[in-house]
């Protein structure tokens, strides 16, 4: 694939570190309220000083070095360190499970693991190699391995600008995947650089040049939306100042720390933000104080500050579909949030909404360099600068994944509207048939159901029946309170309204014959939610095959109760 010319990331971090020397980079919590502030000069001598340990280990050419670790300062600091001395990082996401961790450090042969922030390793610890070194960040849990802390205090920092070849391979990024084995998707640094340089070219359009802002890094860096739209971002633009999480529990307080102005986040979480206010004041009664002049000003103040989310100039939401009406609901409240669609394979560099092709529902047009074209099945297919060179050790899917012109097909059913902006309408593989021939996406659909504030998440399947259905997950305020016989009556009525409702908006074909109240929330833990808050829909579909035939056969209610 051709490539505009653009500096290397890594040549861009080198002129960072001379130009922000004095500059706060990251700010790390360390427990008790308190944080470690590192500047420029300071993230890259730590960095520098681990680059000079690595190369004097006598690791293989180009050998891949592992991470697995909560989102943290020495995340950052590793991977520069192994880009300058010569490797590859490996990114395992914190919430694997040992086999899965077992999987990738194997079919990555990786060389060494980074050991960072985690809440159960005790039970990943089983699935690394007994021989495979390990070096511990500050904040891991207790460890016998070499510590970080220590090797930076007795090695000296490498010296000078060391270089990559720009086809050299800069990661390999295992996805999470809703199905079947991780795929590692290999980027270099030639095609990361281009990929980052647009989405830096694109915050100085919307925000200005030579601006200093705040970013908060919470989702996933094993995912490639956080590590390149926070991360790489970093690196490359020079004037961000990265704030971390201390935990889920002290989410809040962190946000409150950093006051992001710039904000990026997944459906899941913005859907529970909107909750967590609708829990606090009903959503009719804001409604209404938002329709009031001058008073509506301040009560959307009011909203944005108690989210932490007052002083954002721009947010972004990806990984999943939003629902229109939830963009239009936090514009509302004058949070210029835009909504964008990449993969793993394009290291996030494809579509995102401006400030003129907005439109909600979609995910704008595509990003200056890409092309795109809808297959004749309505597949996506992208060209993009920052692709994959391909999936390492599997030449079988690069062969399954390209067009013969070098189109990545996508796996996303979609349509372009006229102005460019593309919608997506689904997921090619994701499409079932029902008994009477018909094919059914379930995406629109749950995009309806998750607009109602009852509901957290929803998954629409039904195949070889003749009519869908769509198993749910109440909210978080909700959940707690349905042994109450009232509220349960209440919650059964709003669902039945909203099935009526969902029904009128779709296709004959498409509509739903009733809700299923899940039992118990998805989450990451119990297997039916990816580490980027997808749903698993084979993973929840299996969990529930013997149940299907009897909620098909309980003709009188619209809502059932798993």
């Amino acid at each position: 694939m051709t490539q505009t010319h653009v500096d290397l990331i890594l040549d861009r971090i080198y002129a960072n570190e001379q130009a922000y020397a004095d500059q706060i980079f990251l700010t790390q919590p360390v427990g008790g309220g308190r944080v470690t502030d590192y500047t420029w000069a300071q993230t890259m001598d730590q960095a520098r000083r681990m680059a000079a340990h690595l190369k004097s280990m006598g690791l293989p050419r180009a050998a891949r070095i592992a991470i697995l670790s909560k989102n943290c300062a020495h995340f950052f600091m590793a991977e520069l360190a192994i880009w300058m001395a010569g490797y590859t990082t490996v990114a395992i996401f914190p919430t694997e499970q040992a086999d899965t961790v077992k999987f990738v450090l194997e079919h990555s042969e990786a060389s060494l693991l980074f050991v960072g922030k985690l809440d159960e390793w005790h039970k990943q610890a089983s699935g690394v190699p007994d021989a495979l070194p390990r070096i511990a960040f500050p904040l891991a849990p207790v460890n016998s391995y070499d510590k970080w802390d220590d090797i930076t205090a007795r090695t000296e920092p490498l010296a000078g600008e060391l270089a990559r070849e720009p086809t050299d391979l800069a990661m390999i990024i295992y996805t999470s995947g809703s199905t079947g084995q991780p795929k590692g998707a290999m980027h270099s640094f030639e095609r990361i650089s281009a990929a980052v340089e647009g989405i830096v070219q694109n915050f100085v359009v919307n925000l200005g040049a030579d601006k200093k802002h705040r970013m908060i890094s919470y989702l996933p860096l094993a995912h490639v939306f956080e590590r390149a739209f926070v991360e790489c971002t970093a690196f490359m633009h020079g004037q961000l100042h990265i704030f971390f999480t201390e935990s889920l529990d002290s989410f809040v307080q962190d946000l409150q720390r950093a006051r992001p102005t710039v904000f990026i986040s997944v459906p899941r979480l913005w859907l529970k933000f909107q909750l967590g206010v609708f829990a606090k004041m009903p959503a009719g009664k804001l409604n209404i104080l938002l329709s009031i002049p001058v008073l509506g000003g301040v009560v959307k103040k009011k909203v944005l500050a108690g989210l932490g989310l007052d002083q954002v100039e721009m947010a972004g939401s990806g990984s999943a579909p939003l629902p229109p009406e939830l963009i239009r609901w936090y514009r509302r409240l004058g949070l210029n949030l835009v909504e964008g669609y990449a993969m793993t394979e394009d290291f996030a560099y494809s579509h995102c909404q401006t400030k003129d092709k907005n439109e909600p529902g979609t995910v704008g047009p595509p990003y200056p360099g890409v092309q795109v074209r809808i297959s004749p099945e309505g597949e996506v297919l992208i060209k993009s600068p920052g692709q994959l060179i391909g999936y390492y050790k599997r030449p079988d899917l690069d062969a399954q994944s390209f067009t013969a012109d070098g189109f990545f097909k996508t796996g996303d059913l979609g349509s372009q509207m006229p102005d460019g902006q593309l919608k997506i309408t689904g997921r090619l593989k994701e499409q079932f048939k029902t008994s009477k021939g018909k094919y059914v996406a379930p995406a629109p659909i749950e995009n309806r159901l998750n607009a109602h504030p009852m509901i957290e998440l929803s998954m629409v399947s039904g195949s070889g029946f003749e009519k869908a259905y769509a198993l749910v997950v109440l909210s978080e305020q909700l959940r707690p309170r349905m042994h109450l016989d009232n509220v349960r009556a209440e919650v059964e009525a709003e669902l039945t309204g909203l099935l009526d409702q969902v029904n009128k908006h779709i296709a004959d074909y498409e509509q739903l014959k009733m809700l299923v109240v899940a039992k118990e929330a998805w989450s990451i833990e119990n297997g039916c939610l990816t580490p980027t808050m997808k749903i698993k829909r084979s993973r929840i579909e299996f969990s529930v095959q013997h149940d299907v035939e009897n909620w098909y056969g309980k003709q009188k209610s619209s809502v059932i109760w798993a």
